[in-house]
């Protein structure tokens, strides 16, 4: 009983991992207003606040214009978030910090594909048999890891330009958003659902054992085995 409510608990975990990976997946350009990295920007009037959303396939620029527009770019595979920002607010990079970062921008891919591999383990999970939950533990193990790649790079790439744009002197203000927050929980969740998915497969192939040597024991008298007799001790029945 506690064995099928801790899988029901880690199948759950692995649900929200694959939930939150997906809201990563989904920030800006695909919904504006999600972002991995934003910068609030100093051109800010009453009536409109400007703020770069760099997102997994692309960035956005929220309130370009008093009218609440916003001017996003295509969907594509890797972007280049340090010309972005030195076109903005002419914010000064090396040619280091541009090239790292433009080539992170296309390791971001493994977002969607994280997802993907999670919510499979989601569904291996939910056969709730024992070797259901050893692909589940396996795939989510997968899954782990390449959400722990894709987060780092992120950290590693909005690092970056978080603390280039901080520190240029400009006034603007760059900050981590819900997407970078999100693959952290996501990666957490996975972690944390593939090892109780996995504990609870092992509880099961041990109370299945326990089983079949209880059935076995139940073959002789008494539940006790008879002692072993030579041949030439047993008498014949006739």
């Amino acid at each position: 009983m506690a064995t099928g409510f801790l899988h029901h608990i880690g199948t759950f975990l692995l649900f929200a991992s694959s939930i939150l990976l997906l809201i990563t997946t989904i920030s800006a350009p695909v919904i504006n207003d999600i972002g991995i990295l934003k910068v609030k920007l100093t051109n800010g009037t009453d009536s409109h606040n400007s703020v770069v959303s760099f997102g997994t396939f692309g960035y956005c620029v929220l309130d370009v214009d008093s009218n609440g527009n916003d001017y996003c770019t295509k969907k594509h595979i890797g972007y280049n978030p340090a010309a972005i920002m030195s076109q903005i607010e002419s914010t000064d990079f090396s040619t280091a910090s541009e090239d790292t970062t433009k080539a992170l921008t296309r390791v971001m891919i493994l977002h969607p594909i994280a997802c993907g591999v999670m919510f499979i383990a989601f569904l291996l999970a939910l056969g709730a048999g024992l070797i259901g939950s050893f692909l589940a533990a396996l795939v989510s193990g997968v899954s782990f890891i390449i959400a722990v790649v894709a987060m780092a790079c992120d950290f590693a790439l909005f690092g970056i330009i978080k603390n280039h744009v901080n520190g240029d002197g400009s006034g603007s203000h760059a900050y981590f958003s819900v997407g970078i927050w999100c693959i952290l929980a996501a990666t957490i969740a996975g972690f944390l659902g593939a090892v109780v998915v996995f504990v609870t497969c092992l509880s099961k192939r041990m109370h299945k054992k326990k089983t079949r040597s209880a059935v076995a024991e139940k073959g002789y008298v008494g539940g006790v085995r008879p002692a072993k007799r030579h041949f030439w001790q047993r008498r014949s029945r006739y």
